[in-house]
C-alpha cells in the first residue's frame, strides 16, 4: 500500500519505519527536519507539505499532539487532498468530541476513518509491539488492520467511531492510578524496614500484581528494568500522562461518570509536572514519596 504518515515524533518515527519494513510505500511528513531525515534513513519518502504527502495514497496515518492540530491537519490538508475513498487512521490521543467531528467531516467527504490510539511507549513503537484500540465501522476496521498490524502486538476493535479514544482514556487513567499506588507501596515497604526487592518478589506473585509493579517497576534497581534505572529518562513522559488524565476527566464530566481516584491522580501528576518534571517518565512519581 501507499501510506502517508503525518507526525514523526517519538512514537510516529518508529511506527512509520515499521510500515516500511512490512513492504509499504510510506510518504512521511513532519515539521521537524531532523525527524524527516531519520524517516528517510528508514526508507520513507519525505515531503515538505501534507497535501503532497497524501496525494495518491491508499491510507493516511496521523500521530499528532492534540485535537486542535488533528482537526486542522485534516480539514486544511488531508480532506479533499487525499484520493477519494482513502482510509484515514488517526492514532493520536485526543478528546472524544474532536475525534467524532473529524471522522464525520471525513466520511461526509467520501472517506472511511478510524480512531486508533495506542498503548505502549517509545520502545513498543520502535519494536512494532503497540496495542491499537480502534473505533470505526466493521468495514473500516478490516481495512485498518492491514495498516496497523505491522506496528502492533494487538489490534482490537473497540466499537463505533470514538470508541478507541474512550478505551485509551480509561486505560491510561487506570495506569496512572496503579502507578501511584505501586510507588506508595514500594516506598512504604522500604520505610517500614522491608527490602523493596523482597516486596517486589512477594507482591508481584500476590494480589498486588499489576503492570506498573511487575513490568515497569518504578523503584531503581528493583524488579523489572524500567526508566527508573536510567534516571527516569525515556519511557512515557509525565506531561503526556497528565494530558491523558485531563482528557479522561473531560470525558468523565461529559459522560456524568464519578472518577474520584482519577481526579486525585490528575492532581498528583499536575503538581509533579508544574514542579518541572514533565519530561521525566511517569514512574518518577516514586521520587516524591
Amino acid at each position: 500500500m501507499k501510506i502517508a504518515f503525518i507526525g514523526l515524533g517519538n512514537m510516529g518515527g518508529g511506527m512509520a519505519a515499521n510500515l516500511v519494513k512490512a513492504g509499504h510505500e510510506v510518504h512521511a511528513f513532519d515539521l521537524s527536519e531532523d525527524a524527516l531525515a531519520k524517516a528517510a534513513e528508514h526508507g520513507c519518502a519525505t515531503y515538505s507539505a501534507v497535501p503532497d504527502a497524501v496525494a495518491g495514497v491508499d491510507a493516511v496515518v496521523t500521530m499528532l499532539p492534540n485535537g486542535a492540530i488533528v482537526k486542522g491537519v485534516y480539514t486544511k490538508d488531508v480532506i479533499g487532498k487525499a484520493p477519494e475513498g482513502a482510509l484515514f487512521l488517526d492514532c493520536s490521543t485526543i478528546d472524544l468530541a474532536t475525534a467524532r467531528e473529524v471522522a464525520g467531516l471525513s466520511e461526509a467527504a467520501g472517506y472511511q476513518m478510524v480512531d486508533a490510539p495506542v498503548s505502549g511507549g517509545i520502545a513498543a513503537a520502535n519494536g512494532g509491539t503497540l496495542t491499537f484500540m480502534v473505533g470505526g465501522s466493521d468495514a473500516a476496521f478490516e481495512k485498518a488492520r492491514t495498516v496497523l498490524e505491522p506496528m502492533a502486538k494487538a489490534v482490537i476493535h473497540a466499537g463505533a467511531i470514538g470508541s478507541g479514544q474512550v478505551a485509551k482514556m480509561c486505560n491510561n487513567m487506570l495506569l496512572a492510578i496503579h502507578m501511584i499506588g505501586t510507588c506508595e507501596a514500594l516506598a512504604l515497604a522500604e520505610k517500614a524496614g522491608l527490602d523493596p526487592q523482597k516486596f517486589y518478589e512477594i507482591s508481584s506473585k500476590s494480589t498486588g500484581y499489576n503492570w506498573s509493579l511487575n513490568d515497569y517497576t518504578p523503584a531503581p534497581g528493583v524488579g523489572a528494568t524500567s526508566p527508573a534505572d536510567n534516571g527516569y529518562q525515556g519511557g512515557f513522559a509525565s506531561a503526556l500522562m497528565l494530558k491523558d488524565l485531563r482528557l479522561a476527566m473531560e470525558g468523565a464530566q461529559t459522560a456524568g461518570a464519578s472518577v474520584p481516584m482519577g481526579e486525585h491522580a490528575k492532581a498528583i501528576y499536575e503538581a509533579f509536572v508544574e514542579a518541572g518534571n514533565g519530561g521525566k517518565d511517569f514512574g518518577a512519581i516514586f521520587t516524591t514519596l
